[in-house]
């Protein structure tokens, strides 16, 4: 069964916070971290406690001057029906001829696990100019903050996008703003049968070390 998260408490601001140690464990939890396919994760989800501390883990993200350029909804029990039935809605408003199959399956993307998480890039106006495009990155440290988080505690979890994390309507139902948009939909629940190695890259043809320009 997956662990509760025994952490320590959040140090208070200004406090000074444990420098860089081994841990090995880290290590190995990044050395084999695979996201588990959605079509394999099932009952149960975290619950409301352990959800919150994953959380809390998971906006502890790179924020270059504090901005918490971010925020996230949590869909969880009946709520995913209704995030279901937007889903729906918004295939209904770009497909009107939509066939009822079709409009099944738009809803199931929100119930094919007992935990949705939606992190939601909200950049913010600063008077020090920080680009939008670093806040974004921020949300997408957020999002695999979270990945690593629930995985350390024993869960499965996937980023996923598809086509409602860019569908306008889903974003107005949601309550988004014009600024903002959908990092990721994360899904979380249990493996129901251990997920398979995918191909990696090869560290030749992505990683060169700058000699300098001669």
């Amino acid at each position: 069964m997956p662990i509760r998260p025994d952490l320590p408490a959040q140090p208070e601001l200004g406090a000074p916070v444990a420098a860089p140690h081994e841990s090995p464990d880290t290590l190995r939890l990044l050395a084999l971290r695979r996201s588990t396919p959605v079509a394999i994760l099932g009952d149960p989800g975290p619950p409301q406690e352990d959800l919150d501390a994953l959380l809390r883990l998971a906006l502890r993200a790179p924020d270059h001057r504090k901005l918490e350029p971010w925020r996230v909804l949590v869909f969880e029990g009946e709520a995913r029906n209704d995030l279901g039935d937007i889903f729906a809605e918004a295939q209904l408003a770009c497909a009107p001829d939509t066939d009822a199959d079709s409009l099944a399956a738009a809803r199931m993307l929100a119930l094919r696990t007992p935990v949705v998480v939606a992190v939601i890039s909200s950049p913010v106006d600063d008077p020090k100019q920080t680009p939008v495009w670093e806040q974004e990155l921020s949300a997408g440290a957020v999002c695999q903050n979270l990945l690593i988080a629930a995985n350390a505690a024993g869960w499965g979890a996937v980023w996923l996008t598809e086509w409602p994390a860019f569908d306008v309507n889903v974003a107005r139902a949601l309550g988004l703003s014009e600024r903002e948009r959908f990092a990721g939909f994360i899904h979380i629940g249990t493996p129901q049968q251990a997920p398979l190695e995918r191909q990696r890259p090869d560290l030749a043809n992505k990683v060169r070390r700058w000699r300098g320009r001669s």
